[in-house]
């Protein structure tokens, strides 16, 4: 994993460096509050790990600089992993970056979340983005899927009252504190959808997720 998570880092902030994917530039914040934030939920949670690998197929929305993806991919080479982000130019460099680290199980993909008809089974990871249940209200899916969300330690201060409102339409599957030496701890929430199908799909810029799971494999054989 450091070797990797090295070579990670020499491309953030070497050959992408002015792009501004990460602010970090020190190694040991990087791999305490990148990597291992990224990557610790696995080892720490069997609710999250299992449901990732039990599904085989993995959502990560609004990525970023590539984080949970690519740590989460490199640790999970059998799971297919598709990033989706609001913003065209990181989408296309997480992607060339995910190529030259030899990580051919993820293939990242310019689009937004209420835009995304998601037609298969899988679980979808939210890493520092906003409320939860505003984001859940934006799933559209006739799936039953597991999501779950990176949460910093102010969570349920700003957020428990949200919560509450959830469990109309989903039912919280974990529920768990990850301790990272040396950071703040976050949280690992889980949610898997009560009904479906679940959200309305808009009329325009409609994209399925079996279309880009079609293109990464035409990709992957081109």
């Amino acid at each position: 994993m450091e070797e990797f998570a090295r070579d990670y880092f020499d491309l953030l902030n070497g050959e992408y460096g002015g792009i501004n994917l990460t602010r970090i530039t020190d190694w040991d914040e990087f791999w305490k509050k990148q990597i291992l934030d990224s990557i610790e939920p696995l080892n720490q949670s069997e609710v999250f790990r299992d449901s990732l690998v039990r599904a085989g197929l993995h959502i990560d929305v609004g990525f970023g600089g590539g984080f949970p993806l690519l740590p989460l991919a490199y640790l999970l080479p059998d799971v297919v992993f598709i990033g989706i982000e609001a913003r065209a130019k990181k989408a296309k460099v997480v992607n060339e970056m995910a190529n030259k680290l030899g990580l051919l199980n993820v293939h990242c993909t310019h689009a937004r979340l209420e835009n995304l008809v998601i037609d298969k089974p899988c679980t979808v990871s939210f890493k520092a983005v906003g409320k939860v249940n505003d984001f859940l209200s934006k799933i559209i899916t006739q799936q039953k899927i597991q999501a779950f969300f990176y949460k910093g330690p102010n969570f349920y201060n700003i957020e428990s009252n949200q919560i509450e409102q959830t469990k109309r339409s989903w039912n919280i599957t974990e529920e768990i504190e990850i301790h990272i030496q040396d950071t703040q701890n976050r949280y690992i929430i889980g949610f898997e959808n009560i009904h479906v199908p679940h959200g309305t799909p808009p009329k325009n810029n409609i994209m399925k997720l079996s279309q880009i799971i079609n293109v990464k494999k035409k990709d992957s054989h081109g």
